[in-house]
């Protein structure tokens, strides 16, 4: 096929498919559908919207299986992760189905007039353009409060994940959902900004690179059209004097390793204090050097390659200019001698402020080990970044935890005793260069409505 997109096998660099790569000729007629569906979609009650996610719900539970292997296939999530996200998509769908309509029902706000009242009206058809990293949650996050509260949606997945793409508009279509309420794009990047300018596309939704955002956010503007962006992150973790180091060793190798540490809110930089930072090295290392790297598709494994091998590459060069800059490795930090994306666990010690390793969102299977002395020095490095998506702070004195993470980090969420994930009932989302605008919870719903405020004299 002439002008197309491939999938390649990231354990093995095999092609998996060949895709054709849409034109606005083809995306057109698309979004036109979409900008129909949504003149009936939004009459439907929350009620009745909510009936179509819950029968979704059922079926992501179902065919869990089936989808966690196209990740594997895909993108080189191991099985029981994919399995595990698909767990996760299930819960959005019936989290939403069963609270939207007590977020967004008319509020009454006493003025001097006969009656005064906010309503919250859907705007019409969303572009959203998502990552390869968790292709079914990043999508179901997005599109479970953007069509409960009667928008239709377009997607433009990653190149790398047609195949889960287009996995999930069928999907959609088994759950009986009004045709063109959900549409897959196969495009790539290149078309994102003539999408965006479409008159039937009324806002757009990006998670991705702080590049990728940029571009969206100028052609979203250049269009006066409403953007949520949510993009890279550098997350400190802080483990203080008093902390349990096992469970801060236990957190932060969890956060790091979680998708073969593909993961915008993964634990980026470990900064720890003088007085425990020999232990938690000892041990962080050993738990490091239990992480093998191993087949997507075996359920033992926990451990897969990267997405891509230009993206395992970049992560490379990473660690040798960092190295370059007075960087120790004490794991890890080679390419494996075999086909794929491989990249094992590797533990980064002696980083200073000005190097690679701290400056620069670490995406994959590297940790990056920071000597402080005190915690006045931690919260300063912690906050020394472009990023502020998420943090976490380890101390026993559960005071002393929630007013760092409370006043003295600088991010969208903060943890204490615990790592940074995403969960449906809280919102999600960065300041910064990690971007703008919130996913999930409450406030997620509020992001792709009309806030509408009624007079009635």
């Amino acid at each position: 096929m002439k002008n197309t997109i491939k999938s390649i096998n990231p354990a093995n660099g095999e092609l998996l498919e060949e895709y054709p790569n849409w034109g606005m000729a083809e995306i057109k007629p698309v979004i036109q559908r979409a900008d129909r569906a949504f003149e009936n979609w939004q009459q439907l009650s929350f009620k009745q919207r909510g009936e179509y996610f819950i029968r979704l719900a059922a079926l992501l539970t179902q065919r869990k299986a089936q989808y966690a292997r196209i990740m594997a296939k895909e993108m080189g999530k191991p099985v029981s992760q994919g399995e595990m996200e698909i767990e996760k998509c299930a819960l959005v769908c019936e989290y939403y189905a069963q609270n939207t309509a007590r977020y967004l029902q008319d509020r009454a706000v006493a003025t001097e007039h006969s009656e005064s009242f906010i309503c919250f009206k859907p705007l019409g058809v969303i572009f959203m353009i998502m990552p390869w990293n968790f292709p079914f949650w990043q999508v179901f996050r997005g599109a479970a409060p953007i069509m409960m509260s009667g928008n239709t949606l377009v997607l433009k997945h990653a190149s790398n994940v047609f195949g889960c793409a287009l996995a999930i508009e069928q999907l959609f279509k088994d759950a009986g959902f009004p045709d063109a309420a959900f549409n897959t794009l196969l495009t790539g990047a290149a078309s994102s900004a003539a999408i965006i300018a479409q008159p039937e596309v009324r806002a757009v939704t990006l998670t991705g690179s702080e590049r990728a955002g940029q571009q969206v956010a100028m052609e979203a503007g250049r269009n006066l059209k409403k953007s949520v962006l949510e993009l890279g992150g550098s997350d400190p973790y802080i483990v203080l004097e008093d902390a349990d180091i096992d469970a801060a060793v236990a957190s932060c190798g969890a956060s790091r390793m979680l998708n073969g540490g593909q993961v915008c809110i993964a634990a980026k930089r470990f900064i720890v204090v003088d007085a425990v930072y020999q232990e938690f090295e000892a041990k962080i290392l050993a738990l490091m050097n239990t992480y093998a790297l191993g087949e997507p598709l075996d359920y033992a494994s926990s451990f897969g390659p990267m997405a891509k091998i230009s993206l395992r590459d970049t992560l490379h060069q990473q660690v040798l200019r960092s190295v370059e800059e007075g960087a120790e490795i004490k794991l890890g930090g080679y390419i494996p001698e075999q086909p794929g994306a491989w990249y094992p666990a590797t533990v980064l010690t002696s980083i200073k402020p000005e190097m690679t390793a701290f400056i620069e969102e670490i995406f994959g299977p590297v940790s990056v080990l920071i000597r402080v002395s005190n915690e006045q020095e931690a919260i300063a490095l912690a906050n020394q970044t472009d990023y502020g998506l998420g943090a976490a702070v380890f101390t026993q004195d559960p005071d002393k935890g929630r007013q760092i993470a409370r006043d003295g980090i600088n991010a969208g969420t903060c943890v204490v005793n615990g790592f940074v994930k995403s969960d449906p009932r809280l919102p999600f989302g960065g300041i910064k260069k990690s971007g703008y605008g919130r996913e999930i919870g409450e406030f997620g719903l509020y992001e792709f409505v009309n806030i509408k405020t009624i007079v009635v004299n």
